[in-house]
């Protein structure tokens, strides 16, 4: 049936043409934006899930830029004790020399000694980096604190955040410590120790310098072979050899666990940046376009739409065709 007040060609074509330009728009959106999911109407549960995990990866930023800064905390720490043990064998060979020397020698060698007693702590004291010193410290009370790393942000499978760390025991490895209240404990270098073995003791026995006692305590930082006109005897210099070879010991284990500390933050750096690159494909997987596929679709919906024209222009023209039937 031929009508002038309905033409239904013409609304067929107008809703195809409608369709193909919705096709479109959104194609040219995808090409201009580069996202397949640019909005959250485009698909809710892709573009939540690509947005949580954006901010994670903005975290993960932040962590890669923490364990940077406690590398450098680290390094400094490694960098003081390496420089401190060699110091503290130099002590050793002077000890070694002062052993069977005259009383002028010995008064000699114990400037050498203090000299390097003054460098030990001059090399505690500047290794400190971004306000941290893990060599030489001072605790009002207690232990000194743990050097906290971040190291990780964790999401659970529930949604929850958390943070980990990588902790430096800075009480197991400093060397001196300020502090003198009660509780608190000397560092490698400043502490107590016994002349007979080496090991640490909470209680100091008063030395007089030439005159033997077993029960002698020194400590590496404050041991004196010669004071005034006072040497020691060799068998207080074989005291003393004991205690730096006690803090040596104590030195070479607190160098062990700094570099453990270093290693595994590097390792975690490497994994971190290989986790935020992976996190940036899986986003990438979700809400990015397919250029080649969307640039082949928009060259489609083009032609498309020159022929959805054509369609409603033709359409259009069939209505004309009634008026010659009144000619």
């Amino acid at each position: 049936m031929a009508s002038i007040m309905t033409n239904a060609s013409a609304l067929t074509a107008l809703q195809s043409l409608n369709a193909t330009n919705k096709s479109l728009e959104t194609t040219q959106g995808r090409i201009s934006t580069g996202y397949r999911v640019a909005e959250a109407s485009d698909n809710a549960a892709y573009w939540s899930i690509a947005t949580t995990m954006r901010s994670d990866n903005k975290a993960l930023g932040t962590v890669q830029d923490s364990l940077g800064l406690g590398a450098s905390k680290i390094d400094t720490a490694y960098t003081g004790m390496n420089k401190a043990i060699e110091t503290v064998n130099e002590i050793k060979v002077k000890l070694v020399a002062a052993s069977g020397s005259t009383d002028q020698d010995k008064a000699k060698i114990q400037t050498e000694i203090k000299a390097l007693q003054d460098q030990l702590k001059s090399y505690a004291d500047a290794a400190t980096f971004s306000g941290t010193n893990m060599l030489s410290v001072s605790n009002a009370s207690g232990t000194a604190a743990d050097v906290k790393i971040v190291s990780a942000f964790n999401r659970t499978a529930a949604g929850v955040a958390s943070i980990s760390t990588i902790d430096v025991k800075v009480e197991d490895i400093k060397l001196y410590e300020a502090g003198t209240a009660s509780g608190v404990n000397k560092g490698i270098l400043d502490a107590e120790r016994l002349g007979s073995d080496g090991t640490e003791t909470g209680t100091a026995n008063a030395v007089t310098i030439g005159t033997y006692d077993a029960a002698d305590t020194f400590s590496v930082a404050t041991l004196a072979i010669s004071s005034g006109s006072a040497t020691a005897t060799d068998q207080q210099i074989g005291q003393m050899l004991n205690v730096v070879e006690g803090a040596l010991k104590a030195m070479t284990t607190a160098a062990t666990s700094l570099g453990a500390a270093k290693s595994r933050v590097d390792l975690q750096k490497t994994f971190t940046q290989s986790l935020t690159d992976s996190i940036d494909r899986g986003v990438g997987q979700l809400v990015d376009a397919d250029m080649n596929k969307e640039s082949t679709r928009l060259q489609a919906l083009q032609v498309q739409q020159q022929l959805g024209i054509q369609a409603l222009s033709i359409a259009n023209g069939n209505a004309q065709g009634i008026l010659s039937l009144f000619r």
